[in-house]
């Protein structure tokens, strides 16, 4: 099924959304936020699930046509947000445009850090920021939201506990980030609010595209107007959810809500394109000798989309403008 927030308070209202993605319907009823859902899954699923087949029958009482723009984030807050660097390519040129190699253990656990989890942005919102300066950069990821994750779970069995996937911008500011990590404690000023496609799907929505382990299909991006990348998002990378969920759950429990990415898709073909505009930075650095591509600046517009392989979007686009606060 396919669910969403309506704007609404600090953490929208719950509505289900057709399959077409053209109407919608009100399901405060069942629970009043995609949270309480969540926290509630095993009772709300079955109810919020009758009444996305009565939407798509043409027969749920109250159905409008839906309007994107009254759509905050799926999940304005969540309870914790995980983020990895789990494509190689990605890592591998990164990490050569700067004169490193991969280090020896990258195939023995995920990268994996944990970011802000408040403050998710909309499709539509602007990101803003106060100066141009940062080195605004967009990530293109798909993200899987969890239920209640138990301490010490496995790989196989973790993701199992994988409610929903939505489509999720990581921005990332590439002047603050180096001198970050040279400190040695991660990430913080570097990684500021995320951004979350409109609609947020259960796993059997994607049908052959999720095989249990990772999802397929093409992450389109647009920068400035012009195609930035065409990847695929099933291959690429040695560990998929279940791997950077039980990765984590090795210390910890995960609450219900929590959501967690495995990094900017990335293919090791180059003529796909890229994630993110510092990844092809970093390969214009490596095949040409200095980086071409202007990173985001006040004005400009990001847009990722992950599609079918039909052309159909799966959890509706993410288009954003940069700009100054104020």
């Amino acid at each position: 099924m396919k669910l969403a927030s309506r704007r609404d308070g600090r953490d929208g209202a719950l509505i289900v959304v057709s399959k077409d993605t053209k109407n919608a319907v009100d399901a405060t009823h069942i629970a009043k936020t995609m949270q309480a859902a969540l926290d509630d899954w095993d009772n709300a699923s079955v109810a919020l699930e009758a009444l996305y087949d009565d939407l798509n029958q043409d027969t749920a009482q109250g159905a409008y046509d839906l309007d994107f723009n009254a759509l905050c984030a799926p999940l304005p807050r969540a309870y914790q947000y995980l983020d990895g660097a789990c494509y190689i390519s990605h890592i591998r040129r990164n990490r050569a445009a700067r004169g490193d190699s991969l280090p020896e253990d990258i195939l023995d656990a995920p990268l994996i850090y944990q970011g802000i989890s408040h403050g998710f942005m909309a499709w539509n919102d602007p990101i803003k920021l106060p100066g141009g300066d940062l080195g605004i950069d967009f990530e293109a990821e798909i993200a899987a939201v969890t239920g209640d994750v138990p301490l010490g779970v496995s790989s196989a069995e973790a993701t199992k506990h994988i409610k929903l996937f939505m489509l999720l911008n990581d921005i990332s500011l590439r002047t603050l980030i180096p001198p970050e990590l040279k400190r040695s404690f991660g990430f913080l000023t570097g990684k500021p609010c995320s951004s979350l496609g409109p609609i947020a799907v259960t796993p059997d929505e994607l049908g052959d595209l999720w095989d249990g382990k990772l999802v397929s299909g093409k992450m389109n991006c647009w920068v400035r107007g012009e195609k930035f990348g065409e990847l695929e998002s099933g291959v690429g990378t040695p560990f998929d959810y279940g791997d950077a969920i039980a990765h984590v759950a090795q210390t910890r429990a995960f609450e219900a809500g929590t959501i967690i990415g495995l990094g900017t898709v990335s293919n090791e073909d180059e003529s796909v394109g890229f994630g993110c505009i510092g990844e092809r930075r970093a390969v214009e650095i490596i095949n040409e000798g200095s980086a071409k591509t202007d990173l985001l600046e006040f004005g400009d517009v990001v847009k990722i989309d992950h599609q079918d392989y039909d052309g159909n979007s799966l959890f509706g686009a993410i288009e954003q403008k940069v700009a100054p606060i104020g």
